[in-house]
């Protein structure tokens, strides 16, 4: 293993929808807003099926191309967030459950083109497929940078016993590997495998450093130990901070089940959602609804 070395808006955006699979064309839709202080899914400015695969922005020199893994329309469960209550996810009109994704996102930053996270690795996940309508195949990765070890970010990285992407070297958190490594056997054996078998292109990263394509680390520890986002210029890739954006950009003291450490999560979804705010940043979320960019 090897150890490498940080809302309004005001900028310009070029978004270019692509569609993978999809069959017919893409269906206008309404604004579709989130209700946090001016906060909107930028599905907002294109049409979008549904069952939409792709859907790539341009900012500031970077491009961002997310990929949808999940096959079908996802919602979290009013269940995952037991604090917000019955009465609140009525008032929001939640209760039959909060629209969201598993996403993984390729992005190109200073000539260097990178994988965020892997999704969940199914036998009906969509990155590969999405990865081949964008001309790439696995072969083709040279950087994977892991937001956390949970199932659905580095289910990816393997087919039953074999590595998926055999070039790529891959970037995770010393806090995330050294936490999930003294874990017991029955939590973090797939964590464990993935990991030896990248090991030789394995490198693990502090909180701050700078990575190939001047993308920044970002301490974001509570969802997990070593929960990191990402950024790469006015792009802020966030992992799992988000599990239900309509609820909880507008009540970001609100946890879904997954966070660990519950006081540290919401201590950290509050202060990187205003830093987004206040540097007029893009967000893109693992669990965000569907194109899961935010601005």
């Amino acid at each position: 293993m090897k150890r490498t070395k940080i809302w309004s808006y005001a900028f310009g955006v070029t978004m270019v929808l692509s569609l993978a699979g999809c069959g017919n064309s893409a269906k206008k839709q309404v604004n579709e807003k989130v209700n946090a202080d001016s906060m909107s899914v930028i599905s907002n400015q294109v049409g979008l099926q549904e069952d939409s695969a792709l859907s790539t922005l341009v900012l500031d020199g970077v491009k961002a191309t997310w990929i949808r893994d999940n096959a079908s329309a996802k919602l979290m469960p009013p269940s995952l967030f037991p604090d917000a209550g019955e009465d609140l996810m009525k008032k929001l009109s939640l209760e039959n459950g909060i629209p969201s994704s598993i996403s993984t996102f390729l992005i190109e930053s200073n000539g260097i083109q990178i994988l965020f996270d892997t999704g969940m690795g199914a036998s009906d996940s969509r990155l590969l497929a999405g990865l081949h309508a964008l001309g790439i195949t696995p072969a083709d990765i040279k950087y994977i940078y892991l937001t956390h070890f949970h199932g659905d970010h580095i289910g990816g990285l393997m087919k039953n016993d074999s590595v998926v992407f055999p070039h790529a070297e891959i970037y995770a958190s010393k806090a995330e590997y050294d936490s999930w490594m003294k874990m017991e056997a029955e939590k973090n054996g797939q964590v464990v495998r993935a990991m030896n078998a990248y090991k030789d292109r394995l490198h693990l990263f502090a909180f701050g450093d700078t990575l190939p394509g001047k993308v920044v680390v970002m301490e974001a520890v509570g969802h997990t130990p070593g929960h990191t986002v990402f950024q790469a210029g006015k792009l802020l890739i966030i992992g799992d901070l988000i599990h239900g954006a309509a609820l909880q950009l507008e009540h970001p003291e609100i946890c879904a089940t997954y966070d660990m450490d519950k006081q540290e999560a919401i201590k950290t979804r509050k202060n990187l959602l205003q830093y987004a705010r206040e540097n007029g940043l893009v967000i893109a979320g693992m669990h965000l609804p569907v194109p899961a960019f935010i601005k």
